[in-house]
């Protein structure tokens, strides 16, 4: 049995930003950007760090659609054609081993019920305390250092 599983978004609300002119995105609030180092434009669905000379999309995004007041949303990237969610189990995906991270425990109803901050590198470590407690559902992991949205982790 696993003991957890760190996804990416579902590309499916992405998909019909691919390809389509700047103007047009910009009406969308979304801007296209060239990546120009590796690591640094993380992919919200890939769970990885495109490539340099590749584009992602930089748009705001709600990752937490809860009715309390832990509702949230924040800017991410997501790589333009990105097809396939990442799907992670009892493994932690590069893109957040090299990164500072804030992970939230929340319960059923969206409730922040505990965080931390953690090197992504003991992030196994976090996943096990905070899912000891049983009122924790789901974990959400942000870049420490930009706040932004990084994955989504549940029990396995």
């Amino acid at each position: 049995m696993s003991a957890f599983i760190i996804t990416g978004l579902d590309p499916a609300p992405f998909v019909a930003l691919y390809g389509l002119a700047d103007d047009a995105l910009a009406e969308r609030g979304v801007e296209r950007m060239i990546v120009t180092e590796k690591p640094g434009f993380p992919c919200r669905v890939t769970l990885e760090d495109v490539a340099v000379g590749e584009t992602v999309l930089l748009l705001n995004h709600e990752h937490l659609p809860v009715d309390t007041p832990y509702r949230q949303r924040h800017a991410i990237f997501v790589k333009e054609g990105a097809e396939a969610a990442a799907r992670h189990v009892d493994t932690v995906p590069a893109q957040l081993a090299i990164r500072p991270l804030s992970v939230r425990g929340y319960d059923v109803d969206g409730h922040m019920v505990d965080a931390d901050l953690v090197d992504g590198r003991l992030l196994p470590a976090l996943i096990d305390r905070l899912f000891a407690d049983p009122l924790i559902a789901y974990l959400h992991a942000h870049n420490a250092k930009r706040g932004c949205f990084a994955a989504r982790i549940d029990r396995g």
